[in-house]
């Protein structure tokens, strides 16, 4: 007889589904997120890819600050330091001396910070890929932090690609005493209402009417299609999730702006 006070046996486990294999290459997935975006994010659902992306947008951004320092040049970023210096209430007091030195660390820490630019960049977009996945799983979504990190670096390639793009063309037939480094260092190309208005008379405006940027909404609608995609979340959960953080990040420059005196 059998045994009636035998354990009863746990069910057998359902077989789990095969991971699906990604249908595009890193490389093509470069590509393709310009064309093809909705196809492109789909494919990273099934395998996040976003080394390449991220060496990309963080060299180009560097690139970027080198060409814009080679433009200006050391003597225009000087006289640049000196201006802030002096527009400073703590600063402007100093005597030459005191400016002097502190000009040179500032030229020094400024070229230290060229070379350092890729490595803060591709923090802040593993920071970026970090609460985009906090995020997700806030609004009910599926998603893992490497999901998190190809659709924040996904979304912002295109935008990083064709803005340093046009910004080297600017810098090609702009001359250096027409560059204002206080409004240039993040872009030269303002693809936004504040080609109308003069942003150093008001910075604050200038920065929040700066959102409507036609790069910035690219980023936006590609991050909304990429979060919905991957996290498996609503439409409307996905574009929450992409204006919280537009307005933190708008919040954020505000106050930039408010103590710098120039658009952020």
């Amino acid at each position: 007889m059998e045994n009636e006070h035998a354990e009863p046996q746990a069910p057998p486990r359902p077989p789990s589904a095969p991971t699906e294999p990604a249908q595009m290459s890193e490389i093509a997935t470069i590509g393709n997120i310009f064309f093809e975006p909705g196809r492109t994010f789909e494919d990273l659902k099934r395998k996040p890819r976003f080394i390449l992306a991220t060496v990309i947008v963080s060299l180009l951004i560097g690139v970027y600050g080198f060409a814009l320092a080679y433009k200006v040049g050391d003597e225009g970023i000087r006289r640049f330091v000196v201006e802030q210096l002096d527009k400073n209430a703590t600063t402007s007091s100093m005597s030459s001396e005191q400016k002097a030195t502190t000009v040179d660390m500032q030229m020094k820490f400024s070229k230290i910070g060229r070379f350092l630019t890729p490595v803060f960049v591709a923090i802040f977009i593993v920071i970026g890929g970090l609460l985009y996945w906090a995020a997700g799983k806030a609004f009910g979504g599926s998603g893992g932090f490497f999901h998190g990190w190809s659709t924040y670096v996904y979304s912002s390639l295109p935008p990083a690609v064709i803005g340093t793009i046009a910004n080297f063309i600017v810098l090609l037939f702009k001359s250096a005493d027409e560059i204002d480094l206080a409004t240039s260092q993040r872009t030269l190309v303002h693809a936004n209402p504040t080609l109308l208005m003069d942003g150093k008379a008001s910075p604050v405006l200038a920065t929040i009417i700066g959102t409507l940027d036609l790069f910035m909404i690219w980023g936006w609608v590609l991050a909304a299609i990429g979060l919905r995609i991957t996290n498996k979340i609503s439409s409307g959960s996905a574009w929450a999730i992409v204006i919280i953080f537009a307005l933190v990040g708008l919040a954020i420059r505000v106050v930039l702006a408010f103590i710098g005196g120039a658009p952020a």
